[in-house]
């Protein structure tokens, strides 16, 4: 069985390509080209110059469409419906701060999910170890130490399915964490967290190698104390999220993130439950989390409680607010978080030899079809 996609504007971290082909065969790319010398296929699919691009990668989410990942395999399947819908094909699943028995169980069904579906990456804790003084959405109660064993529990439950953890360095024994968590082959995120520039540098030294949402949930830009965000900005072996909604940073700083560090920007939804659905009242975690307007905060409070974004609209806001060229905002959300996990030589890219991941857009950056593995998913 092959597919052949062609009449494509073909967009990715490599350039644009017009009057572009893909063959797909099974689940992967098996060749690519442009013109009318067409290779012959079992399905054809007239991309009637529409934008593909690779399918996009999520390396920090909590829900969607009504439903909350936290919440067990049910809830997890209909958010994911609704962020594919959107054009994301992969996902890391994250996890807010909870008791460690609840993130254990949490982890070992995002285990099994993992096992099953291979459009789920696996797993990222963004809580328990960070800074209370920075904790954002996360409940104050749950929030621990790094140490040793817990950290050693935690890799256990998640059965090698573990992708990211977010840590505030500056906690007592965060480092040495940072240093058991690399070696496990975890992707290490600072965030959440009060460390100054040189703390932060030292934990990247240490193997760090992500900023989590950069510039929410830490230390701001100051002259005398450049904080967290100058020390990734400096630093080539780092990666910074940004959650380019419009609200969690303006569209300007995230031009000026882009910037500063070509192709280490990734754009991520940090999405909660309401991300494709309705204004109302939900639960992040063990909280109540209000949204209106589709801004999301912490009931009563004025304090962002994740977002409600999708992929599709970080896109079109990197792009027509933030000015960011196409091909660099395409790459934010396909090849560079790809290369943070590790996976860049298979995702990200519409290629030969790449597995046949890939969303048409319209001439506004509007979801059309989506594709993974070779099979239209919405």
């Amino acid at each position: 069985m092959t597919i052949l996609f062609h009449g494509a504007r073909k967009l990715d971290i490599t350039g644009q390509v017009d009057d572009f082909w893909m063959l797909v065969q099974g689940e992967g790319i098996l060749a690519t080209g442009s013109g009318k010398d067409l290779p012959t296929a079992s399905e054809t699919v007239d991309v009637g110059g529409r934008w593909l691009v690779p399918g996009f990668i999520d390396l920090h989410g909590h829900g969607g469409g009504g439903h909350a990942y936290d919440d067990g395999p049910a809830a997890i399947g209909g958010a994911l419906a609704a962020h594919r819908a959107h054009g994301t094909t992969r996902t890391v699943l994250s996890l807010v701060a909870n008791p460690m028995a609840q993130l254990r169980e949490s982890l070992g069904v995002i285990a099994d999910l993992a096992e099953s579906d291979p459009l789920v990456l696996g797993s990222h804790l963004e809580g328990p170890f960070l800074s209370p003084e920075h904790r954002g959405a996360h409940n104050p109660e749950f929030l621990l130490e790094p140490s040793p064993y817990r950290v050693d529990e935690l890799l256990e439950a998640s059965r090698g399915t573990l992708r990211q953890v977010t840590i505030a360095p500056e906690l007592p024994n965060a480092l040495d964490a940072i240093d058991v968590l690399v070696e496990a082959g975890v992707v290490v995120a600072v965030g959440h967290t009060d460390a100054t520039f040189e703390s932060t540098r030292e934990a990247f030294d240490r193997g760090a190698r992500l900023l989590t949402h950069a510039f929410n949930a830490m230390p701001g830009i100051h002259h005398r104390a450049p904080g967290p965000v100058v020390a990734a900005f400096g630093d080539d072996r780092v990666t910074l999220e940004l959650i380019l909604d419009g609200r969690h940073v303006h569209p300007q700083v995230a031009a000026l993130a882009f910037r500063e560090a070509p192709h280490r920007i990734a754009l991520v939804t940090d999405a909660m439950a309401a991300a494709g659905a309705s204004d109302g009242d939900y639960r992040l975690g063990s909280l109540n989390v209000t949204v209106r307007h589709g801004l999301a905060v912490l009931s009563g409070t004025s304090t962002i409680a994740g977002s409600t974004l999708t992929q599709d609209v970080a896109l079109r806001c990197a792009i027509d607010n933030a000015g960011v060229s196409p091909a660099d905002a395409v790459g934010a959300l396909t090849a560079t978080p790809a290369r943070v996990l590790g996976l860049e030589h298979r995702l990200g890219r519409l290629a030969p030899g790449f597995v046949a991941d890939a969303v048409l857009l319209d001439h506004d950056w509007q979801v059309g079809e989506v594709w993974a593995n070779g099979l239209r998913i919405a």
